[in-house]
């Protein structure tokens, strides 16, 4: 057998190690039995995989079986910033709606305020103007505002067919079908007829009725006639046709009529039973032109239904409806700017003022009266139609008495 090799640092032959290691005899594989076996103490080196004891299992408990270890939870990251949602999200379009229906209603109601604005004044430039100064002497400046309102009844601004409709019969000339004077200021307005029947002086012309002073001077003689008749200053000139006053009943969808008594008059085009009812613009015309059926006091009665129907018109025209409603509110812009004529020097607002002042002439908000008279024959009634206008004139309308103010004029 060959020399057993020896490695640098290994035991020497002959020592103990040496033959612990190869045996003392040569050849032999084992050691000998003579010399048992001991450790061989060598330095401990930290890499050095130890076995670890065991714990004895106590006697009669059975071996479960192993189970398989549970895979490593991966390690947890920390938690990423939220990204911006991108354009187009849900939560971005719930922001946006809010903001898009804000901004949307403003611009709905900016430009309902330039509607309401715009209407009147593009209306107003169609209004038609005439000169009804009188020159001359006239009453000094009044408190309060007083206007002088007329109701023609030329049939020039109708149509042959709109004339056999309303039963207004052929053109025949300029005269005042209705008058009425409307006083506001710091009282309680006041509505005054004046019955076209009534007899008067007319400058230059001699004592006559009324109306024929618009008839012979137009205007500016009827507004003379008024004023040195009663003293009252007038400040604002309005005239409305036929054609117009129908035109603006239609336009609030009709007003509300109480005749007193069943009225049929074929010239007129009215047929009517008496009660409270509603009225459209053919038939309110109807009522407040009617002569033959007012057969108790006549003109008187006339003026008291024309009386009615104006101021119905302007209490229907002031509901919030007519704001909410554009078509009616356009409608009845351009009817009134087809239907009124008036004075020259008349603002906008002045007659912004005569149409809410018109709305207020009824129950607790305002009077209508009859011009104080002494008979059916429309004579006026020199002592309480003087009281009466001195209220006017000092803007004493709180004050005046009831049996100044009667709806025909006559004495309570």
């Amino acid at each position: 057998m060959a020399d057993r090799p020896r490695g640098k640092g290994g035991p020497e032959e002959g020592t103990p190690e040496y033959q612990w290691l190869y045996g003392s005899g040569k050849g032999s594989g084992s050691p000998s039995p003579a010399e048992p076996t001991r450790p061989v103490s060598r330095p401990s080196r930290p890499d050095e995989t130890r076995m670890m004891p065991t714990t004895p299992r106590p006697s009669g408990a059975r071996a479960e079986p192993r189970r398989a270890s549970a895979p490593a939870a991966p390690p947890r990251q920390p938690p990423s910033p939220p990204r911006p949602a991108p354009a187009g999200s849900g939560r971005s379009r719930g922001r946006f709606r809010p903001r898009l229906r804000l901004g949307l209603l403003r611009w709905v109601f900016l430009l309902w305020l330039v509607f309401l604005v715009a209407v009147p004044f593009w209306a107003w430039g169609k209004v038609d103007k005439v000169d009804a100064d009188p020159g001359g002497e006239r009453p000094a400046e009044q408190p309060g505002t007083t206007y002088l309102m007329v109701g023609s009844d030329s049939r020039g601004d109708l149509t042959e067919e709109q004339r056999k409709d309303l039963g207004t019969g052929g053109d025949v000339g300029q005269r005042t079908d209705t008058i009425m004077v409307l006083h506001t200021g710091s009282g309680p307005n006041v509505l005054m007829s004046i019955p076209r029947d009534s007899i008067v002086p007319i400058p230059g012309k001699g004592t006559s009725k009324i109306n024929a002073a618009y008839a012979w001077g137009g205007p500016k003689l009827l507004v003379e006639t008024i004023e040195q008749n009663t003293g009252i200053r007038i400040d604002h000139y309005v005239e409305v046709g036929f054609g117009g006053f129908v035109d603006m009943v239609d336009a609030v969808g009709g007003v509300e009529i109480c005749p007193k008594q069943d009225m049929k008059d074929p010239q007129a085009k009215l047929d009517i039973a008496k009660g409270c009812q509603e009225a459209d613009g053919r038939t309110a015309l109807g009522y407040a032109r009617s002569r033959k059926t007012y057969t108790q006091l006549g003109d008187i009665d006339r003026a008291r239904a024309q009386r009615e129907v104006v101021s119905a018109v302007g209490s229907t025209a002031a509901s919030p409806w007519t704001v909410v409603n554009p078509v009616r509110y356009y409608r009845l812009a351009m009817a009134t700017a087809k239907s009124f004529t008036v004075s020259e020097g008349t603002s906008p607002l002045a007659f912004a003022r005569f149409g809410w002042a018109m709305t207020r002439v009824d129950g607790d908000k305002g009077l209508t009266c009859g011009i104080p008279i002494r008979d059916t024959a429309v004579n006026w009634d020199a002592e309480r139609s003087k009281q009466f206008f001195t209220h006017l004139i000092e803007d004493d309308t709180e004050s005046i008495p009831k049996d100044l103010c009667t709806p025909s004029g006559l004495p309570r």
